[in-house]
Parts: structure tokens; sequence; C-alpha cells
């Protein structure tokens, strides 16, 4: 079988902050609802290529076919070789809570340009998802920074359970039991429980985890007896 004369393109995903030649200036975006807007930078670190930027807000949850509040903009635009340039967040209004944060994603295509070639070329264009926090003005930031140091766990056989009673989303970004690390724990939505079945059956004494703050940061580690 031959191979065709044009470009074969591949779409890969990835929900990471950054991969290929663009990158995001964060990993995560916190949109406060008394500023106008919220943004990040996007760099295309290759030294020869434009590329085709593609953006969007989406819902967090693929079952959630509610329409979403934040348009971006410039939502689509080329970003020539070693150039940056600010994606704005703009919430457009809705009935999101006001008692507790929102989550979406925001994800960035990155599109590569395509030359005439009698070579067969894999093109890839790449998918950045970062988290996109919708925080409501009744909430403030000094309690976000907290909001890590009040989850409680709980250890039973193998069913490890965390209770969030913040308003806030809490991202682990380490759980260990004893100084063994539970790999399984990721984020707890704001008021919410949540159970992780572990692999074996645990008996630990104390438990210590880190968080993600507002700015991709490792927050100090805090521990407490199960």
């Amino acid at each position: 079988m031959k191979l065709s004369k044009y470009s074969l393109l591949a779409i890969v995903f990835f929900s990471c902050g950054a991969s290929a030649s663009v990158t995001l200036a964060g990993t995560r975006i916190v949109y406060e609802e008394d500023k106008k807007e919220a943004n990040i930078s996007v760099t295309n670190q290759d030294h020869n290529s434009p590329v085709l930027i593609q953006t969007w807000v989406e819902s967090f949850s693929p079952e959630d076919k509610k329409e979403v509040p934040f348009v971006v903009t410039p939502p689509l635009f080329r970003l020539e070789p070693e150039q940056d340039n600010i994606i704005r967040v703009i919430y457009s209004g809705g009935n999101l809570p006001q008692h507790k944060e929102s989550i979406y994603w925001l994800s960035v295509r990155s599109i590569p340009s395509t030359k005439k070639s009698k070579e067969n070329k894999l093109l890839i264009t790449v998918q950045n998802k970062i988290k996109l926090f919708y925080r409501p003005k009744t909430l403030s930031r000094d309690e976000a920074i907290d909001a890590y140091k009040k989850i409680h766990f709980s250890l039973k056989g193998k069913t490890l359970e965390a209770k969030n009673p913040s308003p806030f989303y809490v991202s682990f970004y380490s759980v260990s039991i004893d100084g063994k690390e539970v790999k399984e724990v990721d984020m707890i939505a704001p008021q919410s429980t949540k159970k992780w079945l572990l692999p074996q059956e645990a008996h630990g004494k104390e438990i210590k985890w880190q968080a993600i703050n507002d700015y991709g940061g490792v927050t100090r580690a805090i521990s407490a007896p199960l």
C-alpha cells in the first residue's frame, strides 16, 4: 500500500500545561469574580515555524452539557516563531454558585504550519488543557490559601476517605501514609467527600499531604493522625 504524498494529520490530546513547542505560562487559572478577566500567556518556542492557536473553555465533566459562561479572546490566532500572546478569559454571566468555586477546562490547541514537500510527514496537533477555577467574590484569597489544611482524612481497610468542608477545590500534590506515597489521590471538590481504593489494606498512624496553590506552586506539608 502506497503512502499518500500529502501530509498526514494526527490529533493528539494532552491534559498538561505545556507540550511540543507551544507552552502556557501556568498550570491553572483562578478567575476571581470581581476582576474583569483572567489571562495567561502562550508562547511558541519553535525557532522557525509559526502555529495556529485555537482557544476555548469547556465543561470540566463530559457529562455536563450546560452552556459554558466564558468566552476566550482571541479564539483563533497565528503565533509566530519565538513569540508570545495573551489569552484572555472573560466571564459572560450566568447562574454560577456564589457559595463555592466552580471548575472548567481552558483548552488551547496548537496547529502546526504546513509546507509543500514531497516527503511524507506526520503533523501533530496538540491540545493543552488546564484547570479554570471560578471564584465568587464572597470567597477570599486568604481562605483559599488555607483550604487544604482543613481536609480531614480517615482510613478504613483499603479505603482512604477525605472530607473537604471548605468552599474551594483542593488539588493534592502528594499524600503519604506513614511515609509511603499514595498515588491514587488527585483532587477533591468543595464541600464534598471523596474515597480512594488503595492497592492493598493500610494500617497507618499518620497521614501527610501537600496541595497545589493558586499559582501552581506546592504548599508546605500538613500531617495529622489517622
